[in-house]
């Protein structure tokens, strides 16, 4: 894979490099938006639980919708991408989930939760289209042997948005909600507090949709390959992404990583909010998320400088087996130690996604666009392992249920020592 910059002569080729950074700037505000968005479900979660009597597994809806969509999408936005160009495949990304977000408002209108979800959903198409554009994006921007860095270093303002979003859903949304329940207890007050939130985060994506329509960025071209005797593209003997065993494990690894990831954030509210931990109300609780997702910050700015140094499957081993051995501890102590030790896995949690992403894409040429549409399809481990968590834990307590984190970071601790190598 190769990269173009919308230069006329070959004299201009730190020029050329300048236009990366820049595209490497721009694309920091996308990879800051969607982390805001997906943790800001962290909020909405204990929010319409509260406004619609919901039991943990109906509430892990909202997940099950959001991330659901990357399954449905991300095989069509792969193929849409590769029509469109990634430029163009950003702007209808941020379109549709700008559309999304203003679903919110009539969803809180009618103050039905079947409407909450079609709107998450439209609103993570979105997401998806953008994911499926951007990340590839960023690997491409430079040498394959500094990807994962540079993927973890743009993947930190991803973490950012996510270390942001709790306060600003504890301000308008869980407060708000409060104030609205001292004064109204009828659902559509309650519900009613999304649409301020919503609509401003629809009007900023569509901002962001206008501006990247207008940037002049550097095109991928994907190097021309030889093609078999049925017209097929071939790469290194392969036909298809799907025949590459490093990317077929690293979309499991993708599917348990953020399965994990999500299921822990949202249930991060309720862990809190137990008497035996640390016994919080929703809105100060709230307030704790920032310290999961600004460790999965800190973490990726780190983590973008180590994996100079030392092997990215290496480094991505040792953060699994620390989120496990966090996790164990959380599960089975009390108060302080247990909170803690909960919200410090988002340290370790960091690297893992952008790190699994460009191992699984190393080598994949003219398959790459492909291949991120299947690690994106992947991501529907979002919507899977917090419902099943949920279902544990409506049945056998909210604490044992984190056995579930531990398994998926076991599977994630094999793929850095050596599935990422096969």
């Amino acid at each position: 894979m190769a990269l173009s910059a919308p230069s006329n002569t070959t004299a201009e080729s730190s020029a050329g490099n300048d236009n990366y950074r820049f595209a490497l700037v721009s694309l920091t505000s996308l990879f800051f938006m969607w982390g805001f968005i997906t943790c800001l479900n962290d909020i909405l979660i204990p929010h319409l639980k509260s406004v619609f009597s919901l039991s943990y597994t109906e509430a892990m809806l909202i997940q099950f919708c959001f991330f659901g969509a990357y399954f449905l999408v991300s095989l069509p936005a792969g193929n849409l991408v590769k029509k469109l160009g990634y430029q163009k495949g950003i702007v209808t990304g941020l379109a549709i989930a700008s559309f999304g977000c203003a679903l919110f408002y009539p969803a809180a209108d009618f103050a039905v939760y079947g409407l909450f979800l079609a709107a998450l959903f439209v609103l993570a198409s979105g997401i998806t289209i953008l994911q499926v554009a951007a990340n590839p994006y960023v690997n491409a921007l430079g040498s394959v042997e500094t990807a994962s860095s540079r993927l973890n270093l743009t993947q930190a303002f991803n973490a950012l948005g996510t270390t942001v979003a709790p306060f600003f859903g504890a301000v308008l949304i869980l407060s708000v909600a409060s104030g609205a329940t001292a004064e109204l207890s009828h659902a559509q007050a309650e519900a009613d507090v999304v649409k301020l939130p919503y609509l401003l985060l629809s009007g900023m994506l569509a901002l962001l949709a206008v501006i990247f329509s207008r940037l002049s960025l550097p095109q991928i071209v994907e190097h021309a390959e030889p093609a078999d005797v049925s017209g097929n593209i071939t790469h290194n003997g392969k036909t298809s992404a799907m025949q590459s065993i490093h990317l077929v494990l690293g979309a499991v690894g993708i599917f348990v990583y953020v399965g994990a990831e999500v299921s822990i954030g949202s249930f991060l509210v309720s862990f809190l909010g137990e008497e035996s931990i640390a016994g919080l109300k929703e809105a100060d609780a709230a307030n704790y998320i920032a310290y999961y997702w600004g460790g999965a910050m800190i973490g990726r700015f780190i983590g973008s400088v180590v994996m100079q140094k030392i092997p990215a499957g290496t480094v991505l081993a040792f953060n699994a087996l620390m989120a496990s051995i966090l996790v164990l501890v959380a599960m089975n102590t009390q108060g302080a130690i247990a909170m803690w030790a909960i919200l410090a896995v988002g340290l370790f949690n960091s690297i893992m996604f952008p790190t699994i992403f460009s191992l699984a894409l190393r080598d994949l040429g003219p398959h790459t666009s492909q291949g991120s549409g299947i690690l994106c399809l992947a991501i529907v481990g979002g919507a899977i392992v917090p419902l099943l968590q949920g279902v544990m834990a409506d049945n056998m307590g909210l604490q044992p249920a984190f056995i579930l984190p531990v398994i998926c970071y076991a599977f994630i601790l094999f793929y850095g020592a050596k599935g990422a190598k096969m």
